[in-house]
């Protein structure tokens, strides 16, 4: 016996409600883009520059009384949040207080951190300094269009693969279901202020990698079903590539969220920023291999005629799961 997440044959015709599949997905991906620049991005201190201290105390936590001692040294925009985890201790309670940066001068001094120290300590005796992390603005503004190129020259690098090992259509279909599976997670991002530090910028990198892994089989099995079923509608022959390969993207997809939820309960506070954004990449990444990636490449068409196409090796696309 063999797990089997789909039937080993299926016939599901992912066409049939493509003005609310592929139609839902645009309106989704406009809308993430109208949060990203309406509400903005919750930047973590490495976009921001400034200083961050991660406390932790035995004594409950009151955020309001923190507050009222750092207002007192006048240190500009301050930030303080607690930080949630089911896996800390009952008498386990941890805060993150942020320091912006003032006026493009570099990260917070050795004797404002003291300053804060003293203050903290003063209202919370049991209180402990875990870490302390500083980023002048200069290196901070740098890191925001490092990022941007690095999502760019990616998207850019996949976007000439595939050209080169399929055809031009497939290339704009897959990257333009990259952009829809990166903007839709930034969008998440921006609606619950969730906070966007370089992590996030490596799990969106990671969510390329991965989505256009699931692209690539549908389409290489997709190739090969153009060169077999020759008269065969173009939509009918996608349908037929995506069925083919549904047992394969489900375990894939599965197998790599069940590890990624684990990271979510009980990888801690410190990467659950990082493994939330590739769970939901990977959710996006799979729906847009199967209902955004094939709809563009339908909509902008393929050339059917008989002259030589390149050969076909993807064994993965093989792989019976």
């Amino acid at each position: 016996m063999r797990l089997r997440l789909a039937p080993e044959k299926t016939n599901i015709d992912f066409f049939r409600w493509q003005y609310v599949t592929f139609g839902g997905s645009m309106a989704l991906m406009v809308l993430a883009i109208v949060l990203w620049v309406v509400m903005g991005l919750n930047f973590g201190i490495d976009f921001l520059g400034g200083t961050t201290i991660r406390t932790e105390s035995t004594q409950a936590l009151d955020v309001g009384a923190y507050r009222e001692a750092l207002n007192a040294l006048n240190l500009g925009d301050v930030s303080i949040t607690q930080v949630f985890d089911p896996s800390f201790a009952a008498d386990q309670n941890v805060a993150m207080v942020r320091i912006s940066a003032i006026d493009g001068t570099e990260a917070v001094t050795p004797e404002v951190i003291e300053q804060v120290k003293v203050a903290l300590t003063a209202i919370d005796p049991p209180v402990k300094f875990v870490s302390i992390e500083s980023v002048g603005p200069k290196v901070s503004g740098e890191l925001v269009w490092t990022a941007v190129m690095a999502m760019v020259a990616a998207s850019i690098g996949i976007l000439a693969y595939i050209w080169l090992r399929f055809e031009w259509q497939f290339a704009v279909g897959g990257v333009l279901a990259l952009i829809h599976d990166v903007f839709i997670t930034i969008g998440i991002f921006a609606l619950f202020q969730l906070k966007f530090d370089l992590t996030i910028v490596a799990a969106l990198l990671t969510i390329l990698g991965y989505s256009i892994n699931d692209t690539v089989v549908v389409f290489d099995r997709l190739r090969e079903n153009l060169r077999k079923y020759k008269t065969m509608p173009l939509r009918d022959v996608m349908n037929l590539s995506v069925n083919e390969t549904l047992s394969r993207t489900l375990m894939t997809s599965v197998t790599t969220l069940i590890a990624l939820l684990a990271l979510l309960i009980w990888g801690g506070d410190v990467i659950r920023g990082f493994a939330f954004a590739i769970f939901v990449g990977v959710l996006l990444g799979t729906y847009s291999s199967v209902y955004v990636a094939k709809n563009i490449v339908l909509f902008i068409g393929l050339d059917r005629s008989d002259k030589p196409k390149k050969p076909s090796g993807n064994q993965y696309a093989n792989i019976d799961a």
